[in-house]
């Protein structure tokens, strides 16, 4: 990965307010030229003990990825006053930008 669109993504992450969630996809469209699918690779790249918000970011259906640390996400998210429906979504006005 291009190491300028690598921090670019990073510099998105560590904007996301405490209580908001974006997606993938909106992070990608924030740089030049990254995919969702990039987001999700410099996400799982993150070395341990980093203090980037990375459970703000959700996929485009509004859920949670299926990954290790989706019950760690969950519970910060809800720590920071996130909602989930019955079906495991987060309500649109939470999403930032």
């Amino acid at each position: 990965m291009n190491p300028l669109v690598r921090e670019q993504i990073l510099t998105i992450i560590a904007s996301i307010p405490e209580g908001r969630v974006t997606s993938y996809g909106r992070i990608a469209k924030m740089t030049d030229g990254a995919t969702a699918r990039m987001v999700a690779r410099a996400l799982r790249d993150l070395p341990s003990g980093h203090e980037l918000p990375w459970f703000r970011v959700v996929t485009s259906s509004r859920k949670l990825a299926d990954h290790s640390g989706a019950d760690e996400q969950r519970r910060r998210l809800i720590d920071e006053g996130i909602a989930f429906d019955v079906r495991g979504r987060i309500p649109v006005e939470r999403f930032w930008p």
